[in-house]
This record gives structure tokens, C-alpha cells and sequence, in this order.
């Protein structure tokens, strides 16, 4: 619970006064809660809610702010707690909970009888769910910093309860203050645990496990960190200041710092010494109907979106009848205000790129992505291309890697300039060549460049009728400026009416294109070599200033269009075998209709392979695994 610092001159809303003091020291939690994860029944065993998977780019922080009043002498009352451990428990796997931390005051008054229960309370969870506890004010004397000596709420949340836990780093020489590293998302994450006053060596040591673990993102748990006005805009404490200013704000690692003990919450974003984000937030509910009856953060990291996502809510009132619950259970089940439920917007790879970068993948040799059935394959990091930033002369030839002669020519479309070509060294995170063309294609009027396979090359004339995959990268420029409807990322010329074909949007069509359409929705349209038809698969719409990968995969029965190694929704189920090549060039860069060429493509394209085959997705391109299936 906060209380009145005349040094903070902060306005604050207190319920009671100091806390007494700690009983002394030597009083021992009994060896029934000191044993509870032994002897915990079956339900509360590991395994309860499933197991946690640490490779998921997905995972959970509980975040457990003051239970005070749920242990307040002969006014205690467990059951909110115990529910909510249950939840924990039994959501593990469900919600992938990496991980609880208890924000301090954990009780009232810090006495061996509070601390005994609220220990007891924790055998709930403890063997399930990995957690950390640190001490607030008035779990301890309040006025003593970490070096304070033995209490009763170290004997109880000492470092040995945390002994069994994997995630378990250890502690400092005092017992007050702890670090877990936990494995999630596939890579290694520091949790601290700091006192609610670090003195001197407290700040040391835990300098020392920053030190000890300089490639590890750090959050930072305490009792005293940050205040919040009405508005919810948080503002370091005095105790938060010290520690930005001795510890935070140096070190990289730490991105998000969590404290409680005052109230309303409220959040802040801070930059660091390196410029980068520190997110602050506070997380406190006691002033909330039934002390906040064991309410929890959940803080749902997402790196595949590049988010964390916020909640707040009570598992004591969730767990009730909705009909059955009182009007102040209703309204305290969840808290949706912009401080208890919202988003972080983080590019992990970026923010942790100055302690912890990821090595980009070495390109790699076209014979490592050259599986059985590849046809033709191209890239545009080659000795006969000119330097990144310079354009593509005319004429200038790209040989197809895949030794079946189905080379390219470049050539620009009307009175296209020498900047609707240019090479350039952007290219997809997959991609095996770190290169890429820049086509500066548009209309009104219409301009571009295309590569031509030459008028013998035998993939002219290939019809895939045992299936095929076309794979290629594109990005789209940001922002995505001019008129671009309907324009040609790749196709086969000449007219579909040529192959007999009577279905379809016109004759003039060339019989296989991939476009993209005026909303940026991805268009295949194929005519198959056997069929007298026109399935065409569609896409969501692609996203500006991002590399897409594009796999189109026909296993002779059917076409199937992933984009980013995921199916799309529009795929059609109608047979499609083959296609209606007519002998006429492969052209990248632009689709003809009518056997002409108007508008040519806008962004880069990076390599492209075709394979006489379906191939499973751990053959595209992106995958390192070496081919040969």
C-alpha cells in the first residue's frame, strides 16, 4: 500500500497508516507450507493445465500486484488468491503462462502468522507455475532498505522456496532480492526481483546479473517504481527515480519495469541512455472491491506480431456464475480502462538488436536451393549485374542457375527511363541471395521493365502436367504512390483463346499470370493444359514496405497460392492440371493482354525458382534445410 512521503510531494490515497513492525527475527515458515509443493495433490501437480511450450512465438507474464488485504490478520481470506493460482494452473498451457511475479506486499502487517498463510496460499501454484515474490513496505519494516536482516517474510519467501524452480538464478547475499531466466519464445528471458528499498550492494549485485547475462531482455519488478495521476500517466517516484537512474536507464536489456504499491495504475514510456523505449507501468488494485481480490495482469508477448498485449482481470469473480455474480463482482471481473487492457507495439528484433542481435543468414549457394524438378531459377546478385543503386542496362542477360538454359533478357516497356530498373541489395529475411531488382513500373502513362526467357528456352513450352511450384519474393514500395491496378509480377505470354481456351474473363489473357489486383489482393490465374477452364486464386491484401513470400503449388489435381508459408483462403477446389503453355517467352516484371505489354511492376522482386513438382513447405525457399527430396 502507498503511503505519504513528504519528499514526493505527490498526492496519494492511503486506507491506513505505516505498517507495523516486522515480529524478529528467526521466526520460520512451518514445515507444512515449507513441504507444500510435495505435497500437493494431483490437481495442483505439474501437468494440470497442460504443458508450456518454449519455442511458441507466444507466451504469458502474470503479473500479481499487492494481496495485502487478502492477508490482513484475523480479516484474511485466501480463497481470491487460491483461485487465481488455479487459473494459472489450469491455463498454463492454454494461455502458454511462461511466468508469475508478485509485485510485493504480499500482506499487511508482515507478521509470521500473514506471511505462514499467504506462503501456504502459494503452495497453489508452486511446481506448476514458475514465480518470483519480492517485499514491499509492509511485508518488512518500511523503513529499512535490503540489508535489514532476517524477517519473517525471508524466512517465508526466502531464496531456498525458489531453490527447486528451473527458472531460479539466485539470489542476493541479503535474501531480499532474486533473478529468474526463463526459456520462452525460443530464447532466454531475465526476470528481477528487487526489494522495495536496494541499497548500495543491492544495486551492485544486481549490476552483476545484468553483467553476468548481457544478451538476456531484463524485466524489472519492485514494489516502488512510478505513481500515476488521474489521467493514468505515470511519473517515476523517488524510489523510481533512484533506480532509472542507477540501474535502468544504462542498461539496454531492461525494457519493461513493473512496480506497484501505489494507486490508480498508470504506464509511461521512457528512452534509455541507448535511445531506446523502456516501457513503466503500474499495476495495483487493492483499493478495488475485495482488496482486489487476487486480481492479475496477464501480458500476452506476441513476437510474431511484434506486440504485447494487456489484460486485467479477477479468475475469483470469472470463475462464478455470470448470474449469480453480485453488481460489484460484475463489475470487478475485468477492468477494461486504457491502463488495465491495451497493446504495446515492440519490434523485438530492433529493440534487443543492441544487446542481443540476431546475425542476419549468410546467403546461400544455388546449389542449396536447387531441389529435385527445378526447371529454372533465377537471382540478382550476380557478377553480370551492376552494383546496388545502379541501373539494369538493356540487353543485359540473367542466367537461369538452374543449368536448363531458360535465361532472361532485360528490356524496358515504351519510353521507359534507365530508373525502371535498378538492382539493389533489399531482399526478404528467406531469401538465399541477398539482392533484388527495383521495377519502377506504373501507368498513366505506362512504363516498366521486364526479363524475357529467350524464344527457344524450354520452359516456353513446359506444361506441368505432374504438378509445379512457382515461387518468388516481392515488396511493395511505402508509401504505395500512382496508379498500379491489375499490373504483372509474372507470367507466360500470349492469348489463352491460342490454346483453345473458352472460359475466363477475355480470350486475350495470357494462359498463367501472377498480378496484383487495385486493393493489392494477390491474382493467380491459370488455364490449365488439360482442362477447359480458369480457376484463379486470391489473396488478402498484401502489406507496403514488407518482402512477401509467394508460393504457388500445383500437385497435378489442383492449385494451391501460400503467401508467407501460409495457405490462402481463395484457393479454388476446381481440377487444374497443368498449363497451357504456348512456346512464347516467361516473362518477369509484367503481364500482356491482348499480347501487350502496358504497365509494368512497382517494388522489387527477389529470386524466383520454378520445380517441375509440388513441394511441401519445408522445401520453399525460406526453409535452410537442405533440398534434394
Amino acid at each position: 500500500m502507498a503511503h505519504t512521503h513528504d519528499g514526493e510531494g505527490v498526492r496519494r490515497r492511503r486506507l491506513l497508516q505505516a505498517a507495523v513492525t516486522v515480529p524478529a527475527a528467526g521466526a520460520a515458515i512451518t514445515a507444512a507450507a515449507a513441504s507444500t509443493a510435495a505435497a500437493a495433490t494431483p490437481a495442483q501437480r505439474p501437468g494440470r493445465g497442460g504443458r508450456f511450450d518454449g519455442d511458441s512465438p507466444r507466451f504469458a507474464l502474470a503479473v500479481l500486484p499487492d494481496t495485502q488485504y487478502l492477508f490482513d490478520a484475523d480479516s484474511s481470506d485466501p480463497a481470491p488468491l487460491r483461485e487465481t493460482f488455479r487459473y494459472l494452473v489450469a491455463e498454463r498451457a492454454g494461455a502458454n503462462i511462461a511466468f508469475l511475479t508478485h509485485l510485493g506486499d504480499v500482506t499487511e502487517h508482515g507478521t509470521e502468522q500473514e506471511l505462514r498463510l499467504a506462503a501456504d496460499t502459494f503452495g497453489t501454484i508452486h511446481g506448476s507455475v514458475p514465480y518470483s515474490v519480492l517485499a514491499g513496505n509492509h511485508d518488512i519494516d518500511g523503513s529499512t532498505d535490503d540489508q535489514r536482516g532476517d524477517s519473517a517474510y525471508l524466512d517465508a519467501f526466502g531464496p531456498r522456496r525458489y531453490a527447486s524452480m528451473d527458472s531460479f538464478g539466485g539470489a542476493s547475499p541479503d535474501g531480499y532480492n532474486s533473478y529468474h531466466v526463463l526459456r520462452a519464445a525460443g530464447r532466454d528471458w531475465l526476470v528481477l526481483a528487487l526489494d522495495w528499498r536496494l541499497s548500495d550492494a543491492g544495486l551492485a549485485w544486481t549490476q552483476g546479473v545484468l553483467d553476468a547475462h548481457p544478451r538476456l531482455p531484463a524485466i524489472l519488478t519492485t514494489h516502488d517504481l512510478a505513481h500515476a495521476d488521474d489521467e493514468g500517466r505515470a511519473h517515476l517516484s523517488d524510489n523510481g527515480t533512484r533506480l532509472w537512474e542507477g540501474l535502468i536507464r544504462r542498461n539496454d536489456q531492461i525494457f519493461l519495469a513493473l512496480g506497484g504499491h501505489y494507486w490508480p495504475p498508470g504506464r509511461t514510456v521512457l528512452a534509455n541512455d541507448a535511445g531506446h523505449d523502456v516501457h513503466v507501468h503500474i499495476t495495483n488494485y487493492q483499493d478495488r472491491y475485495y482488496g482486489g481480490a487476487g486480481m492479475i495482469r496477464l501480458y500476452a508477448f506476441d513476437l510474431a506480431r511484434g506486440v504485447v498485449d494487456v489484460e486485467t482481470f479477477a479468475p475469483w469473480f470469472l470463475a462464478r456464475d455470470p448470474e449469480r455474480r453480485t453488481p460489484l463482482e460484475a463489475e470487478t471481473v475485468e477492468l477494461t480502462g486504457d491502463t488495465d487492457r491495451f497493446g504495446l507495439a515492440i519490434d523485438f528484433a530492433e529493440r534487443f538488436g543492441g544487446f542481443a542481435p540476431v546475425p542476419p543468414p549468410a546467403p546461400r549457394p544455388p546449389a542449396a536451393v536447387m531441389p529435385r524438378g527445378t526447371v529454372a531459377y533465377w537471382r540478382f546478385d550476380g557478377s553480370a549485374l551492376p552494383a546496388p543503386g545502379v541501373p539494369v542496362p538493356d540487353g543485359t542477360v540473367v542466367r537461369d542457375l538452374s543449368g536448363n538454359g531458360n535465361h532472361l533478357t532485360v528490356s524496358r516497356l515504351h519510353a521507359s527511363g534507365p530508373g525502371a530498373l535498378v538492382v539493389s541489395d533489399e531482399h526478404h529475411g528467406g531469401q538465399p541471395a541477398h539482392a533484388s531488382l527495383r521495377f519502377d513500373g506504373g501507368q498513366s502513362p505506362d512504363r516498366g521493365a521486364i526479363l524475357t526467357t529467350g524464344a527457344r528456352a524450354p520452359l516456353n513450352s513446359l506444361k506441368f502436367t505432374r504438378g509445379y511450384t512457382i515461387e518468388t519474393f516481392i515488396k511493395l514500395p511505402e508509401p504505395f504512390e500512382g496508379q498500379h491496378a491489375w499490373m504483372g509480377i509474372l507470367s507466360w505470354q500470349g492469348r489463352n483463346s491460342e490454346a483453345g481456351k473458352t472460359t475466363g474473363w477475355s480470350p486475350d489473357e495470357p494462359t498463367c499470370s501472377l498480378n496484383l489486383s487495385g486493393e493489392r489482393f494477390l491474382q493467380f490465374v491459370v488455364y490449365p493444359h488439360r482442362q477447359d477452364a480458369d480457376p484463379t486464386s486470391w489473396s488478402h491484401a498484401l502489406e507496403v514496405g514488407r518482402w512477401t513470400h509467394i508460393a504457388v503449388v500445383n500437385d497435378g489435381r489442383r492449385t494451391v497460392v501460400h503467401v508467407e508459408g501460409s495457405k490462402i483462403a481463395r484457393n479454388p477446389t476446381q481440377a487444374s492440371t497443368g498449363i497451357a503453355t504456348l512456346g512464347k517467352p516467361f516473362t518477369i516484371g509484367a503481364t500482356q493482354f491482348d499480347e501487350r505489354f502496358g504497365q509494368g511492376f512497382y517494388g522489387w522482386i527477389g529470386d524466383t525458382r520454378i520445380v517441375e513438382r509440388a513441394l511441401d513447405s519445408d522445401e520453399f525457399l525460406t526453409s535452410a534445410e537442405r533440398p534434394g527430396r
